[in-house]
């Protein structure tokens, strides 16, 4: 074989190398797009199971990330890539990071939107929520569609987009701030629950929130010093 049709071999098998890795990426992608459709979907209809579903198969994007990651690994150590097969990698590889974070963030709406199916919905059925819910999946659909055409344009206008998200975040935010100081009764008990149950798992790195509390109060005194129940950090 002369040294230029190796070199196409090895070019050829690169890009077939590159293009698997890619569509991997597009594969987490769009089960993570999914994710979070449903995760929203589960609070602003108060779906517990599909909230709960959504956070239980948070495992399935943990595993691509992992899966993806030891690939480009791989093509970096037998293909030594360079200039712009290089940043290919690189850029694959904050993506993935990227869109495990988002899936973490599905996880966590998940598991919000099964513990508030118990309550009272508001009267605004979550309106405001629901339409920047919409603004943020377009977002991630527009920038895999960008990332899959290589399109300098449209991830352009998705990143320009960021700032109206945070706007719209912080309005949220600042509404349901004033509310609370307006009518302290709309400030649910639940929520000193919660964070009753951050600091046991702080202290003793347990996560209470499916347990009942009697077994929890029992399994603490079961294991302190003299049979008492810790009281601090230091305990």
């Amino acid at each position: 074989m002369e040294t230029a049709d190796l070199s196409h071999h090895i070019s050829r098998r690169f890009n077939e190398d590159l293009e698997r890795v890619r569509s991997k990426v597009l594969g987490m992608g769009g089960f993570v797009e999914q994710q979070l459709r449903k995760a929203i979907t589960a609070l602003i209809e108060g779906d517990s199971s599909l909230g709960e579903s959504v956070a239980l198969d948070d495992h399935q994007v943990n595993n691509m990330e992992v899966m993806i990651d030891e690939e480009c690994s791989k093509i970096l150590a037998t293909r030594a890539p360079a200039a712009g097969d290089l940043r290919v990698i690189v850029a694959i590889i904050k993506t993935i990071t990227d869109l495990e974070r988002i899936g973490d963030e599905g996880e966590k709406i998940g598991y919000i939107a099964s513990r508030l199916a118990t309550m009272e919905r508001p009267a605004d059925k979550y309106r405001e929520i629901k339409h920047l819910g919409r603004v943020v999946s377009e977002m991630v659909h527009d920038a895999l569609d960008a990332f899959a055409r290589m399109d300098v344009e449209s991830a352009l206008r998705v990143a320009r987009q960021d700032r109206l998200v945070d706007e719209e975040y912080e309005a949220i935010q600042r509404q349901s701030i004033t509310f609370m100081m307006e009518d302290p009764r709309t400030i649910r008990r639940d929520h000193a629950k919660n964070i009753s149950e951050y600091v046991i798992y702080m202290v003793h790195g347990k996560d209470i929130r499916h347990t009942s509390l009697d077994d929890v109060e029992r399994e603490l005194r079961a294991g302190a010093p003299g049979g008492t129940a810790p009281t601090s950090a230091s305990a």
